[in-house]
């Protein structure tokens, strides 16, 4: 998984130290054998939950157009250029698509509305987030915000990292719908937009999926039968 992926060298070597060539080469290989296994069956059962959802939601959600928006949390506040998370929002937009639901592309909501009106959906300012929406015709927006802290290992003395990504649904107001995230820690260097965008193609899978499926249970469809007199 991504924090086999971050390990340092320092970590490797320790390890090399301590093992035989031939039990090292056996271990690592059938363990990423069986790592890639796993996130393939997670990703499937991620998958078929969607298509499991009620086809009446799942009709509605594709009558509808969903604006995503990405930013990273400072210590300065959130940073929402969008350019900086075309790999973040590409892993949610293509599963969203693999469904049949309609995004905007980047470029689409650059030319539409202006940085102030993104920043919007991070400050929680319902008027201005719904003037944004509006701008765009978007009737549901998915926003994912990542957030990371630095830390030392207690074990190994070495720089750890600490990448989460909150992401919800929203009304083009701004009200909470449904909501998910994904988590991951690394003994690596500062890269964390690298590693979020590692994080967000391992996990958006089941993020699409939480978040449609809190999308349906908010929203039941009708049973189109008459309460009897």
């Amino acid at each position: 998984m991504l924090r086999d992926r971050f390990l340092r060298p320092a970590l490797l070597a320790t390890v090399l130290a301590i093992a035989t060539p031939g039990a090292l080469a056996f271990s690592f290989s059938e363990d990423a054998k069986k790592d890639a296994a796993a996130d393939e069956q997670a990703r499937a059962a991620a998958a078929a939950h969607v298509l499991s959802l009620p086809p009446a939601c799942l009709d509605e959600l594709r009558r509808r157009k969903i604006m995503i928006v990405m930013g990273e949390r400072t210590g300065e506040g959130v940073t929402a250029e969008q350019a900086r998370f075309s790999p973040h929002f590409n892993s949610i937009n293509k599963r969203l698509l693999k469904h049949g639901i309609r995004t905007y592309s980047q470029q689409e909501i650059r030319a539409q509305i202006a940085q102030a009106e993104v920043d919007a959906y991070f400050r929680n300012d319902p008027d201005a987030a719904l003037a944004a929406s509006k701008k765009m015709g978007a009737q549901l927006v998915m926003r994912g915000t990542i957030d990371s802290r630095s830390a030392i290992n207690p074990v190994l003395r070495i720089p750890e990292v600490y990448v989460s990504i909150a992401y919800v649904l929203m009304t083009p107001g701004g009200k909470l719908i449904s909501e998910a995230s994904a988590k991951a820690e690394s003994y690596s260097g500062g890269d964390t937009l690298g590693m979020a965008g590692t994080l967000i193609e391992e996990q958006a899978d089941a993020v699409v999926s939480t978040l449609l499926g809190g999308y349906c249970a908010a929203n039941p469809p009708a049973s189109g039968k008459k309460k009897s007199k």
